[in-house]
């Protein structure tokens, strides 16, 4: 349980209840007789492997970051100017490169395939999915800006996905030394260097008015500001990073974060490990109309009005949004 309600998801689609005590929302997922894992796989020895790897991604990032040597074997960054590619390609391709080789190395006869933001030109075809029943999505470093910038709100994402829904997220937060895991099913919690847990902690707000929101810095237009100005929520907070955004919620910082956006929109490897730790959490991530997101659908986009949220009013935030967008961009697919 976090926070009196369920911290795992049984339901393959989401739907909201209205309850007439406390108009709560309750996300309810199932995979019915879906194995959590392929076959040959066992959960205790992939986290292990995730914790190490999740490390070592932490320790080549923050020495790219700080202008350091990085560690195991990667070369130091060149400049531009130096006919380099800079610091944030440089940590992109050693990152990218030690997550494919180290879950290569360590599960060598797992039935998955791997994708991530740096390999999606070359494995993907625009309009077809790849035929994995279980897939691997990672962003080496999500919040690219953020990281030039030195705002530390950075992260490295990884996701699990089963058909078409994540079962297994990890969101790592060089920086803060922050790990957090969802496991649909299981639960959520984040881990420092030394393997010590802290669980979840959503906040009990749920009125509109006292509702925090967790916003981009660098991803806004004028629909969107018009869509929070309906809302009327109680404050917001300028985060960089979906995984830095998420993981305000799951500190209770925040209550929610909504994405809004079109043919230029997060792809999956954006969304996919976030919203599983915050499912796997008892939160909520869906489509403004309920729909729950897809992965691996042949369009790698998440496209559309997103709310990702602690729950408590998911189901009128939901409401509220679409309505809203009804007027402020008629037409328009949330």
């Amino acid at each position: 349980m976090t926070n009196g309600r369920p911290n795992h998801i049984e339901h393959p689609w989401c739907w909201f209840l209205s309850l007439a005590q406390n108009e709560a929302c309750t996300c309810l997922f199932m995979m019915p007789n879906a194995p959590l894992l392929p076959v040959g796989v066992d959960l205790e020895v992939l986290l292990q492997q995730l914790r190490r790897l999740s490390w070592g991604a932490a320790d080549i990032l923050l020495a790219y970051a700080r202008g350091e040597q990085p560690p195991h074997g990667f070369s130091k960054a060149l400049s531009v100017d130096d006919g380099g590619e800079g610091p944030v390609s440089a940590a992109d391709l050693a990152v990218n490169r030690w997550l494919l080789d180290g879950l290569e190395a360590n599960f060598p006869l797992a039935d998955w395939t791997l994708l991530s933001e740096e390999t999606a030109k070359e494995q993907l075809t625009e309009g077809e999915p790849l035929a994995a029943e279980w897939l691997w999505i990672l962003d080496p470093l999500d919040g690219t800006k953020d990281f030039l910038q030195g705002t530390g709100e950075y992260a490295v994402h990884l996701a699990l996905v089963h058909g078409q829904r994540p079962v297994l997220g990890v969101v790592l937060l060089p920086e803060a030394e922050e790990l957090w895991f969802g496991v649909i099913g299981s639960g959520a919690w984040c881990e420092d260097r030394q393997g010590q847990r802290s669980p979840v902690r959503f906040s009990q707000r749920k009125a509109f008015g006292e509702l925090m929101l967790v916003a981009s810095r660098n991803h806004r237009d004028n629909r969107l500001e018009q869509l929070l100005e309906s809302l009327a929520l109680g404050g917001s907070k300028a985060v960089g990073s979906v995984g830095c955004k998420v993981t305000t919620i799951l500190r209770g910082e925040t209550d929610l974060y909504v994405s809004l956006s079109g043919r230029s929109a997060p792809k999956d490897w954006d969304m996919a490990a976030p919203e599983a730790v915050l499912m796997a959490a008892g939160g909520c991530f869906t489509h403004a109309d309920g729909r729950q997101l897809a992965y691996n659908s042949g369009d790698v986009r998440q496209a559309g009005c997103l709310i990702a949220s602690h729950g408590l009013a998911h189901a009128q935030l939901c409401e509220a949004a679409a309505r809203a967008m009804e007027e402020i961009d008629p037409g328009f697919q949330v």
